[in-house]
């Protein structure tokens, strides 16, 4: 359809001219599904967006509902992997996101916070049967975790004092 409203013409009387004169041409006379019922009516428009994409539920979920379902799927999850570096590498990716998407104050307000990755790791553990140490359980030239010095906890600083030179 190339040709434009006329300017004094009623927009509703104009479309119903439009569609006359295609019904007049025979423009709908051969069209696929002539005379068959409407498909698809029954369901929503997001559970058939998802089946034709091929998506999951979970892409349709809010960020934070979507970070939520991870970290309670956490331990299915680090139950295929081999070792602590592994899940150590899992739940700090995880983490990271959490931080990303709390820092962000978008969406809705969830209660969301970083999963303990010594917590993970005991679960991990426990699920093996043992002290879940294998050749591959930490990164190369990683220190023990019980070795490693802890850092001094770092003194916040109020918004209304000044800093002192």
């Amino acid at each position: 359809m190339t040709e434009r409203k006329p300017p004094g013409v009623d927009f509703e009387s104009w479309v119903e001219k439009q569609i006359r004169e295609a019904q007049e041409r025979g423009d709908f006379d051969a069209l696929s599904g002539a005379g068959k019922p409407l498909t698809g009516l029954d369901r929503d428009w997001l559970s058939t967006y998802i089946e034709r994409e091929g998506l999951s539920v979970d892409a349709a979920l809010p960020e934070p509902l979507r970070l939520r379902k991870e970290v309670e799927n956490l331990p299915s999850a680090v139950a295929a992997l081999r070792s602590e570096h592994e899940v150590r590498d899992l739940v700090r990716e995880l983490n990271l996101r959490i931080a990303a998407w709390i820092r962000s104050g978008e969406g809705p307000h969830i209660r969301l916070t970083p999963v303990a990755v010594d917590d993970v790791l005991d679960e991990w553990r426990r699920a093996r049967g043992g002290s879940g140490t294998d050749d591959t359980s930490e990164a190369p030239g990683e220190e023990s975790r019980a070795e490693q010095p802890r850092p001094a906890p770092r003194r916040r600083r109020r918004w209304w004092r000044r800093r002192r030179n």
